[in-house]
């Protein structure tokens, strides 16, 4: 049995009345000590795990206030802040051992948006496509693009000076505030905007701190603008914090936010900012040069920025070649049509964009023409155009993939991130790329690059398997290699992402004029209480080194790796974060959008899992073992054990925890699917359970579904009775809730009455070689079969319709109910017997085909890891095959238009079959338009349990219910069971299935297949 494990050390006292001081002053945010909650914002996108004390989540700027002036106090001096936005940092900026000040819960409100003068007021804490969501109907945007911008708050791009693809056009995040609301270390409020002399006068003569760091600022400026002119880097990626540089403006203009962008919370809170906006491109386009070599590409880049292109992004073969085995490769293949056994090594995205279609193909064709006089020209192998903003922008989400791709290489090893974002003059790069990849080739590395070519930035990220004795040696070295390699190029190890525990080598770099960095400090926050140690630290006061602050692979190392290979699913997770995508109408992480929780998305629950298993390793705990222990035992061994525990439930018992954040997932599968390291959270939450409940007694509910799929055909031999059942209250009393009706219609009587026979491999034997290719199997499941057998009635006559006969395969459990519980030893039981039969079946040389596109995906996921080694049966689904035998499907001129929405798990991991249903409604003559929605908040089980019952419906309306009220669009499909139920229990509509439309559309008897229909 698995121990009762102690939770984190609680906070210090000295944590404890800081808080306590906080609410008693009306602190209105959140504020907690949780271990789960301190563990997962322990790590952000860097190698670093720096365990805070506690974490505040305020709920707007008084609540900074607070802080700030409790900070004051003398009795807190020793406590330390560390400001977060979306946590999507590469170098540990916001990791603190204090308490880790997250902006993004509550601070999140777009406040004014002022279309003629092209500003937003926001909270930091709005993410940057959540900014532009809203301005996109005002044709307007906020122009510094980066890959994480659908996570990236607009605090933490300005607390790095953020940008991206197409800085060279747009600048970078200084270069769009207008104004910051910061609230300063004595709880003080200031405004900043650039100040003419007048009213630069009038603030420095103020008797408070606002006018005390204007003076000593300006003086810092007129003693040393020489020395500072000449010192700090004159690159288009000049991130140096602290930018006494620029703190003139070109109009002379006084800006002290040259100084707070970039300051990565060390100078004070960011509450608010005022941002310039820019007209959204009406034109754009995107020529993919490919080429025989990345130095090609690099070197080629010099030659196409004479084309004055917005922006020139380059990938090489090793990001081009691991999006090929990433969903997004379906988006985009049709632009590399020599991707294969001789794939390209290197390409350039050279994009144009303008407000007039003219422009634009003007540039577009003095480019092209160029490229044609001259195709092998400095390697080049040939390209391709994309035109417009649908085919622009998947390229571009292929592009910002890259990162979470490359850390999906296979083995220990993973590219990482901490020599990544070094920056040169862009006519020096390919040289200096030459020497950094002699630094690893050398050292026999991996790596991937990509990065903004036209700026002179290149993001490399050497393998290194973190968990090795060896790894901070390695990371040292190669830190100290790259730094001495910058420098001689002219560049800086730090071009786009902070610098973070890399700000030991500021005094390298700035030299003399380090000094006025720690007076910079100082001025700001006398106390060093603002995330110290990072970029510049007081006289006297130590700055963070590379090597200093823990690593998640030092964590990870105390786990042995038989049971890390076991629960690989969860310990490869490298924070990049994008399972915090903020779209509603994005699949990934429903239960992250639903609560806003961070220990609710696959990222948390990656980092709560590797946290469990580590400390049952501590304790010579070994779960593989126990889990086998649990799946041969009889269900009842144990249970006095699991009684007593449950009796006496340990409230510090880490596990609840752990427990708590698992129970929160759909099960969806979307992590699965769009997490580009394919963190699969419903396995390994699987485990979990598994194992936490081989210590603590599940509840009734679980046993209950458990045993749904195998009860159903006997249940639904009595509809009236089990649906009074389950109106009176019983299953509620168990936690179940909106549990589905079961209909009058008896499903073996409407079969017999169309002949449908009950497939055997005997019986499919015996067919001949014309009769097997016109025949299918349908492989049903509980929830189709027996609470909308409607829609398998419609599979079956569409079938018939078509000319092809079909088969029903006798009902076996599939056994996902099981295996999203955690019953994983009946769960591999059944699969093996489910298999078995389908295996018997498929050999016959007739296909299989299933309905649910959940319970039918179950046989290429969740079999696989149940039957390591084994064969499994191909099943189909319903438009997968169809489009293969798309000859025999009827059509309809001037067919009419549906709109549809698959289900999540079929987005996120089969989104070529979503694409097939595209494709077969275009065969009937018929528009299919896919929706872009985000999860219904059903998931199988999940809304029906009364646990999570609000949870469900608060994720439905944020993107389906919007959908299904569409009133006087095109009719609306769903394919999920699931889907349909929860529709039809909030807003009593029952959405037919795709294929119901197409019975509808095509049930007349003339509809014979190939024939054409005259239209409706």
């Amino acid at each position: 049995m698995i121990p009762s494990l102690a939770s984190p050390p609680d906070p210090l006292p000295l944590y404890a009345a800081f808080f306590a001081e906080l609410q008693a002053r009306g602190f209105a945010g959140d504020l907690t000590a949780s271990a789960a909650d301190r563990t997962v914002l322990a790590t952000d996108n860097s190698i670093y795990q720096v365990m805070p004390e506690a974490v505040a989540f305020p709920q707007d700027r008084d609540d900074l206030v607070r802080i700030a002036k409790v900070l004051r106090d003398p009795r807190f001096a020793d406590v330390v802040v560390s400001p977060r936005g979306g946590g999507t940092g590469t170098n540990g900026q916001s990791l603190g051992s204090g308490v880790v000040v997250d902006l993004s819960r509550h601070m999140n409100h777009i406040l004014e948006i002022d279309p003629v003068k092209r500003t937003a007021r926001v909270q930091t804490g709005v993410v940057k496509d959540q900014l532009n969501a809203a301005l996109k109907p005002y044709g307007l945007f906020f122009a510094p693009e980066l890959s994480t911008s659908n996570r990236a708050t607009i605090g933490g791009m300005i607390s790095t000076d953020a940008c991206g693809q197409g800085s060279c056009l747009y600048g970078k995040t200084r270069d769009h505030v207008l104004e910051l609301t910061t609230v300063l270390c004595d709880g003080s409020v200031w405004r900043s905007a650039p100040l003419d002399e007048a009213a630069l006068e009038r603030v420095v003569t103020q008797d408070d701190l606002a006018g005390m760091i204007h003076r000593r600022v300006l003086q810092l400026h007129r003693e040393n603008a020489e020395e500072i002119a000449a010192r700090f880097p004159k690159l288009n990626r000049s991130l140096t914090g602290y930018d006494l540089a620029h703190i003139r403006r070109d109009d002379g203009a006084f800006d002290l936010n040259s100084v707070l962008c970039g300051s990565e919370g060390t100078l004070g809170f960011l509450a608010e900012a005022v941002l310039n906006l820019m007209p959204i491109p009406t034109h754009e386009a995107l020529v993919v040069q490919r080429y025989d070599s990345f130095d090609a590409a690099l070197r080629d880049a010099q030659a196409l920025m004479g084309f004055a292109p917005a922006s020139i992004e380059t990938i090489d073969s090793k990001v081009l070649a691991l999006a090929q085995g990433d969903p997004v490769w379906d988006d985009v293949k049709a632009f590399f049509p020599d991707a294969g056994p001789d794939p390209v090594r290197g390409v350039n995205l050279i994009e144009f964009v303008g407000m007039r279609g003219e422009d634009v193909e003007a540039a577009l064709a003095l480019l092209t023409a160029e490229l044609d006089r001259e195709p092998g020209r400095m390697g080049r192998r040939g390209y391709t155009l994309a035109r417009g903003a649908p085919q622009v922008h998947r390229l571009w989400d292929m592009r910002k993939k890259a990162v979470g791709l490359l850390g999906n290489m296979k083995g220990d090893s993973r590219p990482i991130a901490f020599v990544e974002d070094t920056a040169v003059p862009p006519e020096n790069l390919a040289d200096y790329i030459a020497e950094f990849r002699a630094v690893l080739d050398r050292r026999g590395m991996e790596y991937g690059m990509f990065g903004h070519v036209d700026a002179g930035v290149l993001h490399v990220r050497p393998a290194i398997d973190m968990k090795s004795d060896g790894a901070g040696h390695l990371i040292r070295e190669i830190t100290e290699e790259v730094v001495a390699l910058t420098l001689r190029f002219g560049g800086l190890l730090w071009g786009e992402h902070g610098k973070g525990m890399r700000s030991e080598f500021s005094p390298r770099v700035f030299g003399p004029l380090y000094p006025l960095l720690q007076e910079v400090k100082t001025i700001f926050d006398p106390g060093n209480q603002f995330n110290p140690g990072k970029i510049a630290a007081p006289p006297g006061q130590p700055l963070v080194r590379i090597d200093g602050p823990p690593t998640k692979g030092a964590h990870d190392r105390q786990i042995p790796p038989v049971i890390r290979a076991g629960f690989d699913e969860a310990l490869h997770c490298n924070g990049n974060g994008a399972c915090f995508s903020w779209n509603p109408d994005e699949a990934m992480c429903p239960s992250w959008k639903g609560t806003r929780q961070r220990r609710h998305s696959p990222k948390g629950r990656a980092q709560l899992m590797r946290e469990w298993l580590r400390r049952l390793a501590v304790q010579g705990v070994d779960p593989l073992e126990e889990a086998r222990r649990l799946r041969e035992a009889p269900p009842w061994r144990g249970f006095a054990a699991r009684l007593l525990a449950t009796l006496r439930r340990d409230p510090q018992d880490f596990s609840h925890q752990v427990h708590e954040a698992m129970s929160g997932c759909l099960a969806c599968k979307s992590c699965s699917g769009q997490c580009p390291i394919k963190v699969d959270v419903p396995t390994f939450r699987a485990k979990f359970l598994e194992l936490y409940h081989g210590r603590y007694l599940r509840p009734l509910r679980h046993h209950v579904m458990a045993s749904l799929e195998a009860t159903l055909p006997f249940l639904a031999r009595f509809p009236g009775i089990v649906n009074a059942a389950s109106g009176s209250g019983l299953l509620r009393a168990i936690g179940l809730v909106h549990t589905p009706r079961l209909p009058r219609l008896r499903l073996a009587k409407a079969l017999k009455a169309r002949a449908v026979a009950t497939a055997t491999p005997a019986a499919l034997s015996a067919l001949d070689k014309d009769e097997r290719a016109s025949s299918v199997v349908i492989v049903p499941d509980a929830f189709i079969a027996y609470y909308d057998p409607q829609v398998l009635l419609a599979l079956v006559d569409f079938l018939k319709l078509i000319g092809i006969r079909p088969w029903l395969a006798p009902f076996r459990q599939n056994g996902k109910p099981l295996h999203v519980h955690g019953f994983l030893g009946r769960f591999a039981r059944v699969a093996q017997r489910n298999a078995d039969l389908l295996l018997a079946l498929e050999d016959t040389g007739v296909a299989l085909i299933g309905v649910d596109p959940s319970m039918t995906l179950t046989y290429r996921s969740e079999y696989r890891a149940a039957l390591p080694g084994q064969r499994l049966p191909k099943v189909r689904l319903i438009q997968e095959w169809l489009n293969v035998r798309a000859d025999l499907l009827p059509q309809r001129a001037g067919g009419r238009t549906y709109r549809f929405i698959p289900h999540c798990t079929e987005r996120s991991t089969a989104a070529a079959a979503v694409s097939a249903w595209r494709s077969v409604f275009a065969s009937c003559g018929l528009d299919l338009t896919v929706e872009a929605t985000g999860c219904c908040g059903m998931a199988g089980t999940f809304g029906h349990e009364a646990e999570h019952r609000e949870l469900s419906e608060r994720i439905y309306s944020q993107s389906w219910a919007l959908q299904v009220a569409r009133r006087g669009a095109a009719p609306l499909l769903a394919d999920g069971f699931s889907c349909r139920a929860q529709a039809a229990s909030i807003d009593g509509v029952r959405l037919k299935h795709p294929i119901e439309a197409l019975l509808a559309e095509f049930g007349a008897p003339e509809a014979a297949a190939g024939r054409t229909v005259p239209p409706s």
